[in-house]
């Protein structure tokens, strides 16, 4: 049983992150290059406005504070840190609440963006699978997020930052091209949860709206309008 975990924990943080990158990066070129008029967030808001600016602004800030904080926090070398005089339970702590304080912010924004696509009759209808999916996935993503906070709590607690250097770990051994799944191989399930979730969401995007992650902002500086049709009846407003 211990071989087989083992197996699989070699699987999932060994081999996955590598899959997953390849095909955000490959996947990301190959569409951009074949399929440039699908290149678009597909917003829907000439549509509806009603609550969207609150709801996609909460979710956009969310969303970037905590791509650059994961950045930053699991990559940035203990060196940095030290000179400023912040310890591991120091940069713990400032992970617990400033990670769970914007994961709020998005979690609001999201669900107030999926309540918007499912129930307004104009979104809905012209809203992809794609499009329901992958938000659902990051709320499934995100949610496992703020759950580890509660643990990193329980961690904090107790003195320890254990937890948080061995994910710093093995994400820059990824990085480096020397991966270490057993560095993780015996954190809480929920961390392993939320980095299987995380990882999934490079291997989904490059088939999804959120390619035009690439494009922002400096790509919609000089883009021309756009003109979106479709063929469906759309009901009235």
């Amino acid at each position: 049983m211990n071989e087989e975990f083992f197996n699989l924990n070699n699987l999932l943080f060994g081999i996955f992150p590598y899959v997953c990158l390849s095909i955000f990066f490959i996947g990301s070129w190959v569409r951009f290059d074949r399929e440039q008029y699908g290149w678009t967030s597909a917003s829907s808001q000439l549509l509806s406005t009603a609550g969207m600016r609150l709801s996609s602004n909460l979710f956009h800030i969310g969303v970037i504070g905590i791509f650059f904080g994961h950045l930053v926090g699991l990559l940035a070398p203990y060196a940095i840190w030290g000179t400023i005089g912040l310890s591991s339970l120091g940069k713990q702590s400032i992970a617990m609440y400033g990670g769970g304080f914007l994961g709020i912010l998005c979690m609001i924004g999201g669900l107030m963006l999926m309540w918007r696509r499912l129930t307004n009759p104009r979104v809905r209808a012209t809203s992809r699978t794609s499009d329901i999916f992958i938000l659902a996935w990051v709320l499934i993503t995100l949610g496992f997020g703020l759950a580890t906070t509660f643990t990193t709590a329980h961690h904090a607690a107790e003195g320890s930052a254990d937890t948080m250097m061995a994910l710093a770990q093995w994400a820059k051994s990824i990085v480096l091209f020397s991966p270490k799944p057993e560095l993780v191989a015996n954190v809480e399930t929920v961390f392993q949860l939320h980095l299987v979730f995380g990882m999934t969401l490079f291997l989904l995007f490059p088939f999804t709206r959120l390619v035009h992650v690439w494009s922002a902002p400096f790509g919609y500086l000089a883009r021309s309008y756009q003109i979106v049709r479709t063929k469906r009846r759309l009901p009235a407003r």
